[in-house]
């Protein structure tokens, strides 16, 4: 089931969510769309190389890390049972939190080559955040909607989830996470053996 919702995110393409509201900066909409179309731009570049496809991936995986609030949205997305966690519990989730999203991530948006992306309409979602509509179109497939919801963290503008066909990625994930949480009682450590075990599945399924 984790990876039934983690794929259809990577499909989708990016994640992610904020963690702290007292860190939150006012977003500026012009700014958030043209770091979406900047990150996107990037993206393509990547994806239509004619490298490798296993270097394809590495590049997607580099930009992403530098796109998406990975901590926040990690942190996020644990939700209640962060702070229940153990110092080392939460270092380990950190840790397979971030290689499962960049390689589910890298894995899709590598394998495609042909790719177009163009901007829609920018808008004030809170006053910490911006939703950027964009159009992806992919050869012989029929074109899909994203939008990307941008925040300020660190004085700097960063994905912080991704909307697609009103399904958003960051809240998908916790109420995944929490569930396999639940039904194992309340042990953090049951969701990081189902992320292990995630991330050797990517592993094995890209040959390294």
């Amino acid at each position: 089931m984790i990876e039934r919702r983690i794929l259809l995110a990577a499909g989708a393409t990016l994640l992610l969510g904020r963690t702290l509201p007292a860190a939150a900066q006012p977003v500026d909409t012009a700014r958030a769309a043209s770091f979406i179309q900047a990150t996107g731009r990037e993206l393509v570049n990547a994806i239509n190389s004619g490298n490798s496809v296993t270097q394809r991936r590495d590049q997607v995986a580099n930009i992403l890390r530098r796109a998406v609030d990975v901590e926040g949205v990690g942190r996020f997305i644990l939700g209640r049972y962060w702070r229940l966690a153990t110092p080392e519990e939460q270092a380990q989730y950190m840790r397979l939190f971030e290689e499962t999203l960049i390689r589910n991530l890298s894995a899709r948006f590598g394998e495609y080559q042909g790719v177009r992306f163009s901007l829609g309409r920018s808008q004030q979602r809170t006053e910490d955040d911006a939703l950027v509509n964009t159009i992806v179109e992919r050869p012989n497939l029929a074109p899909f909607s994203l939008d990307w919801r941008v925040s300020e963290v660190g004085g700097q503008p960063r994905v912080v989830d991704v909307i697609a066909e009103g399904t958003s990625l960051r809240l998908t994930t916790r109420s995944e996470y929490s569930a396999v949480i639940s039904r194992s009682g309340g042990r953090v450590s049951a969701l990081l053996d189902a992320m292990r075990n995630q991330v050797a599945q990517l592993a094995a399924r890209e040959g390294r």
